[in-house]
């Protein structure tokens, strides 16, 4: 067993004994997923921007007026750097219930963001929401190169370990679904697949665009 394959069955333990500890069920079979060595981490500016970009669009899914967001963007500089459905989204000046809601739930994918950026401490377990108003507030303190300036990114293997266990926490959640079972300790399904989404995007999953991101589980 080679090096890289060792640090990914390690993490693996270690995200099982976790699922263990709050009486999540396990499945064994689910692999590991890539070591240090084949993961590619986004750069901190990339990071920061789509951090910002995803705080834009979950404040006009939250209601925030057109006007409002138009100033978001134009403050931020955000305009280059939304993905094409993000784009859409801001220009439309009457978005669907459906679509506001997909983009209010943005605000989790930018609390993994703000994390790997090193403006929160932990993410903690995925069973409430995230704190809306000191997500918008770290943002609304700081420019735009100010926000860029003071990130520190996180290192990939952290990356990794927190990829590994929403992983495992996905599976369990999609699994009670299936077989129509309580969703198992406490989980929020809606804040464990924005995770997921997030830190697939984060470690290069398949190197997939923004849009395009996968979560297979």
């Amino acid at each position: 067993m080679g090096t890289a394959s060792e640090e990914a069955f390690q993490r693996k333990a270690r995200s099982e004994g976790i699922l263990h500890r709050d009486g999540v069920r396990i499945n064994q079979r689910l692999p590991v997923i890539e070591s240090r060595e084949e993961a590619r981490l986004r750069s901190r500016e990339e990071v920061a921007y789509r951090a910002l970009s995803l705080l834009a669009v979950a404040l006009k899914g939250e209601g925030l007026e057109q006007e409002w967001v138009e100033k978001v963007v134009e403050r931020y500089g955000l305009a280059p750097y939304f993905t094409p459905k993000e784009a859409a989204f801001i220009r439309s000046a009457a978005p669907s219930q459906s679509d506001r809601c997909q983009f209010l739930w943005r605000y989790e994918a930018a609390w993994v963001l703000l994390w790997a950026l090193s403006y929160l401490e932990e993410l903690g377990k995925p069973s409430t929401m995230c704190d809306v108003p000191k997500a918008v507030t770290i943002m609304h303190e700081r420019t735009t190169a100010q926000f860029v300036g003071d990130a520190k990114l996180r290192s990939l293997g952290q990356v990794l370990d927190e990829a590994d266990l929403i992983y495992r926490y996905d599976w369990a959640v999609v699994d009670a679904r299936v077989n129509d079972m309580p969703c198992p300790a406490g989980l929020d399904p809606g804040v464990v697949q924005e995770r997921h989404y997030a830190l697939n995007w984060l470690k290069g999953y398949m190197d997939q665009d923004w849009d395009d991101v996968s979560t297979p589980t």
